[in-house]
């Protein structure tokens, strides 16, 4: 996976009932764009360190939302 800074990242929900998120990345912390990222959450502002697992997709800045 590779990010850069104001990539969004969105977290597609696992289970029943849990829906997705979607966090900006406000800070690579791996080498080359790699993970873990420092990351902001849409919905509710948290911030949290992340390292995206397979359920994960990377929407790189100015790439339009298909």
């Amino acid at each position: 996976m590779h990010a850069d800074v104001g990539d969004t990242l969105l977290v597609h929900g696992r289970t029943v009932g849990h829906h997705d998120r979607t966090a900006e990345v406000l800070e690579v912390l791996g080498q080359n764009g790699n993970p873990p990222y420092r990351v902001r959450f849409t919905d509710d502002g948290h911030e949290a360190l992340m390292a995206p697992g397979p359920d994960t997709v990377v929407r790189h800045h100015g790439e339009p939302l298909k």
